[in-house]
């Protein structure tokens, strides 16, 4: 499975696109997760959007922050969805390492922190991050804290 990959600032998003990434986004973390939370939280607008294409339709992304948007000592990387239709596909680890890319691309190499749902630890440790801290409820699911530091900061 081959994805169109572009990255894009807040106002480089066209209407279209920006409703079909809120449009997953609530998909999947409002309707499939249950979880009822703010997704207009005003990152958005400083954020560098992620954004893996499958013949014209968005099906993976992920926002890019830089240090001191989530994080005091951190940038870091959030919202990071697959739509339910290419789950299985190995679309997950490429949307990272892009994520990652894009962000050491615009930002420097630096250590990254992200808040991980629990049960996908093992996933994001395969990309090396490292656990942190204990785990606590977001939104009604377990996360961890999880950090990528290379050694590169």
């Amino acid at each position: 499975m081959s994805l169109d990959w572009k990255a894009y600032r807040f106002d480089e998003l066209d209407v279209h696109l920006l409703y079909a990434i809120l449009a997953l986004r609530q998909e999947v973390f409002v309707v499939e997760q249950t979880c009822w939370y703010l997704d207009a939280d005003g990152k958005d607008q400083p954020a560098i959007h992620v954004v893996g294409s499958l013949d014209g339709k968005v099906v993976a992304y992920t926002r890019v922050l830089r240090k001191g948007v989530s994080y005091d000592a951190y940038a870091s990387i959030g919202r990071v969805v697959t739509a339910p239709s290419v789950r299985g596909h190995g679309v997950g680890r490429p949307l990272m390492r892009q994520s990652i890319a894009e962000l050491y691309a615009r930002y420097g190499r630096q250590p990254i922190k992200i808040s991980a749902q629990a049960h996908l630890q093992p996933f994001y440790g395969s990309l090396g991050f490292v656990g942190t801290g204990n785990i606590y409820d977001e939104d009604g699911i377990p996360h961890r804290a999880m950090l990528l530091d290379d050694g590169a900061s």
